[in-house]
């Protein structure tokens, strides 16, 4: 299989892609408008981030306590915060010429002209170097160097090598993603874990699914923009296949807080349902006969993938918040 570059889209960095990248002329003659907070706000990926800083909460909460005070937690969340979002700065300055031609990406402050990419690359640097400077400083060097790891795996090795590279990027790269939980929980306890790995795993494998199944109805999108996504490359059905293997291996790591002790009985067995329901999903999906009730599939699958992260994770929360509340009470009686 041939690597897919930058240069085969819109001609990379080349003059006619300049309309893109110049920082002089954003988009036809356009002159860059940064003096709207807003357009900087959506260079930080607002709906990934809040995804990054939930799952971050969590590994931080399902640590044991009594290792990190209230402010520290609270800087500690804030820096994670702000070093998702300078990747997802970094990552929109690089992919400024593929989000010009993706239908899902064209009104991106770069592409529309809103942001200059310099601004765009500086501002993703300052806020890099500013989160994990003040992660190392006010929390520990652990997770100032995990931080630092992710937010250079996201940017370098994920959106420059291997996004426009080979169909397993998101394999490969979903390990950005699933670094948060460990951040939050070295920033807790100074250390890595096996149950912060099991964190990890859930996010790693849950990624494949999740946007394999985005890629199947946004298949013109991405062959557009000549990234190699699974369906592009391997075809529908190795994409569908490979979605259920990953979603039975998910499902496995989503009940393995139960029996770790960390999670509780009832995240057990919540987290045992919504492993089932992702993989009846998944097998809807695999056996969907035609096109269209493939795409149909498809998009229940993904909307479903996110309640299933989302809701995983906040019984987790929530039963930590109240065991940690229960054990303040007999401690006070």
């Amino acid at each position: 299989m041939a690597a897919v570059t930058k240069e085969p889209v819109l001609a990379g960095k080349t003059a006619e892609n300049k309309d893109v990248q110049s920082e002089e002329q954003p988009k036809a003659g356009r002159r860059p408008d940064s003096g709207k907070a807003g357009n900087y706000m959506v260079l930080l990926k607002p709906r990934v981030m809040s995804l990054v800083v939930f799952t971050a909460l969590v590994g931080l909460m399902a640590a044991p306590p009594g290792g990190i005070a209230p402010l520290q937690a609270a800087l500690a969340i804030v820096c994670i915060a702000v070093g998702a979002g300078a990747s997802g700065a970094l990552n929109m300055w690089y992919d400024a010429d593929i989000d010009a031609v993706m239908k899902r990406t064209r009104s991106r402050p770069i592409p529309k002209g809103a942001v200059a990419p310099r601004q765009a690359l500086l501002y993703g640097l300052l806020l890099a170097v500013l989160s994990v400077a003040a992660l190392g400083f006010f929390v520990n060097a652990l997770s100032a160097f995990l931080l630092a790891f992710t937010i250079f795996f996201y940017a370098v090795i994920y959106t420059v090598w291997l996004k426009r590279s080979t169909p397993q990027n998101i394999v490969i790269g979903g390990a950005a993603g699933a670094f948060p939980p460990v951040i939050g929980w070295a920033a807790a306890t100074g250390e890595i874990s096996l149950s912060s790995i099991v964190l990890f795993l859930i996010i790693f494998l849950w990624t494949p699914p999740h946007f394999w199944a985005l890629s199947l109805f946004s298949h013109d999108d991405y062959e557009t923009a000549q990234i190699p996504m699974m369906p592009n490359v391997r075809g529908e059905l190795s994409t569908k296949r490979q979605i259920f293997v990953y979603s039975i291996l998910m499902a496995l790591a989503g009940v393995a807080p139960g029996w770790l002790g960390f999670g509780g009985w009832v995240y057990g067995i919540c987290a045992a349902v919504l492993g089932l329901m992702f993989v009846e999903y998944a097998r809807r999906l695999l056996v969907a006969p035609g096109r269209a009730l493939m795409i149909q599939a498809a998009r229940k699958l993904f909307f479903f993938s996110l309640m299933y992260l989302s809701l995983l994770f906040a019984i987790l929360l929530t039963e930590t918040v109240i065991r940690r509340l229960l054990e303040f009470y007999d401690r006070l009686a």
